[in-house]
């Protein structure tokens, strides 16, 4: 499931992380590992001129979804179905840290939340009624508590295997420098 992440704004952020949990809710959502989709931090100016331009609101926001392709079972005459192009998720870090600082968690958990949340947006999920919004809000913390529950490898963000780090002993124990 190929994930583009791109940081164009001033904050950083954990790029891999972002992947990592857009490859992890597409994944438990059963999405086709053809599909494909990319995830865009930018900065306040550019998320308010989104927000104005596609939803008519000023000021910035912390996460837009931009759906291109619709998710099918394909045509019955073609045997391999090619990828799909989700769409797009953009963040916005500097609302994210905002929000973060409000809610009382890191800016990163922020920016998993927002991930997650704009994924489902792509997927179909909705929030406009009550009942939307329980469904998709439950949704939403359930693979955030699955992405969570699962061993990462430090700096990749990716899930652990069982193998070991490179740099680190194969055993987990600590070894004397020089020792092989």
């Amino acid at each position: 499931m190929p994930v583009e992440v791109a940081n164009e704004s001033e904050i950083a952020v954990d790029q891999d992380a972002l992947a990592g949990v857009c490859r992890y809710v597409l994944d438990s959502l059963d999405v086709s590992p053809l599909a494909e989709l990319s995830v865009l931090c930018v900065d306040v100016d550019y998320m308010a001129t989104l927000h104005e331009r596609w939803m008519g609101e000023k000021g910035p926001t912390d996460v837009l979804a931009f759906p291109m392709d619709e998710l099918g079972t394909g045509r019955p005459d073609d045997p391999e179905p090619g990828p799909a192009l989700l769409g797009d998720v953009v963040l916005c870090p500097a609302v994210a840290v905002r929000q973060a600082r409000a809610a009382g968690h890191s800016m990163a958990d922020e920016l998993l939340l927002l991930a997650t949340h704009g994924v489902l947006h792509l997927l179909g999920y909705d929030h406009m009624e009550p009942d939307e919004e329980k469904e998709m809000f439950g949704l939403q913390s359930s693979l955030l508590e699955g992405w969570r529950s699962v061993p990462r490898v430090p700096i990749t963000g990716e899930p652990a295997t069982g193998e070991p780090v490179p740099g680190e002993p194969a055993t987990g124990e600590p070894q004397e420098p020089g020792v092989r």
